[in-house]
């Protein structure tokens, strides 16, 4: 695909977006207002089919069980596509913000900022059909489930690419404490694969006043495994690698029973790799050491392991055509090209692996507390100042990808 350079947003859509901006920040509140876990978004899916058929925009819902693909042909004659994704779910979390809009379904929250994804993306959507001044197809993915739920493999094992025929991909995420109208991207390696681990460590048992020596002390045997967990970053990673394994939950007993020696002990963690080799390293290391540890104390170990994401890679001339666009947006000074990976786990990843893209990073900036209230915490809030960014971000890539001619 080849794009012409071009000025993110001319006169008449900054016009257009200042004047659309109030609807589209009461969106936001909305969708925050109700959030929905992953492959439970049904008000939300359906807030977006209305909104996006509103705006004159092809709509199949059902993509993957609860995806939405909106569909805009331009004006323009032209075979080019790309596809634009936002994530629509929220999370297990009890809000404490006590804004307006906070949550009203108990125990659900929009704490990593999906409402804002969406109702940037609406808002980009409802720009492009006003004035679909650009030759090809643009395909607005709404996606259900990123938060460990599958919804990307979804989308993709329904047809998502095969039905929405698409030469890149794009998506974006917003980053507290990235001041708003700032962005960071990078090419290679941005996002690392996220698994989880379990071991399921087994032994006799007993009394551990009465007869400790003659019980398999598992709980000796765990607190073996968790020293030797530290020794796969330290001793197995070159310094030049980056791997995290985390324990996250050990379980074992009864409180009521503090004499006996359990039986049975589960323990659980996080593990996090930018490669493939890593990520097989991380899975073998772990296995032979729960395996190993087991046995110097006589007991035996299950071990389970899974990955949720695969690294997130972003292939090198979409994000330049992604940082050209946020240079024309907000100039250089405000585009970070060169950002730091981070381990946290971003499924958006499958669809770069199916498809060329980019993702990047959107500044949160602060609350009006003055604090950078971290993603999937009780206190964080989407930051309403970002929507036009991402918008204009959204319009300009289209427009710079799908060959529309420099503003005068």
């Amino acid at each position: 695909m080849t794009g012409t350079s071009a000025a993110m947003v001319d006169d008449d859509t900054e016009t257009r977006l200042a004047r659309n901006l109030p609807d589209l920040v009461a969106i936001r509140r909305d969708i925050h207002a109700h959030p929905e876990l992953g492959m439970e978004e049904t008000r939300t899916a359906a807030l977006v089919a209305q909104k996006l058929r509103g705006w004159g925009i092809e709509v199949t819902e059902g993509v993957g069980r609860m995806g939405v693909v909106g569909t805009l042909r331009g004006r323009r004659p032209g075979q080019g596509a790309i596809g634009l994704r936002a994530d629509m779910d929220a999370l297990a979390l009890t809000e404490r913000t006590e804004l307006p809009y906070a949550s009203t379904n108990t125990g659900r929250m929009h704490a990593c900022g999906h409402d804002g994804h969406t109702t940037m993306l609406l808002g980009a959507a409802q720009l492009l059909a006003e004035a679909p001044d650009f030759a090809g197809t643009v395909h607005f993915i709404f996606q259900p489930a990123e938060e460990g739920r599958g919804g990307a493999q979804a989308m993709l094992a329904d047809g998502l690419f095969e039905r929405f025929p698409c030469d890149a991909v794009y998506g974006m995420h917003n980053m507290p404490g990235i001041p708003v109208g700032h962005f960071a991207t990078r090419k290679g390696p941005l996002m690392a694969a996220s698994g989880r681990w379990q071991v399921v460590f087994r032994g006799t048992g007993g009394h551990g006043g009465n007869s400790p020596h003659l019980a398999t002390d598992i709980t000796v045997a765990q607190a073996t495994f968790v020293q030797a967990l530290q020794t796969i970053v330290s001793r197995n990673v070159s310094s030049l690698d980056s791997v995290v394994v985390s324990v996250g939950h050990i379980a074992a007993g009864a409180p009521e029973s503090l004499n006996v020696m359990p039986s049975e002990l589960h323990i659980g963690g996080t593990m996090r790799a930018f490669t493939p080799a890593m990520q097989t390293l991380v899975e073998a290391r772990i296995r032979d050491l729960a395996e190993q540890c087991a046995a110097l104390h006589g007991a035996t170990a299950e071990t389970t392991l899974w990955w949720g994401t695969v690294p997130l890679i972003n292939h090198a001339h979409e994000t330049d055509a992604a940082i050209g666009a946020l240079n024309a947006l907000v100039g250089p000074a405000q585009v970070a090209t060169d950002t730091s990976p981070v381990t946290g786990g971003e499924d958006f990843a499958f669809m770069l692996r199916a498809k060329p893209g980019a993702f990047v990073f959107i500044g949160n900036g602060t609350a009006p507390d003055g604090q950078a209230h971290a993603l999937h915490t009780p206190l964080y809030d989407f930051n309403d100042a970002a929507l036009p960014h991402g918008i204009g971000f959204l319009v300009g890539l289209v427009r710079r990808e799908l060959g529309v001619p420099a503003a005068a």
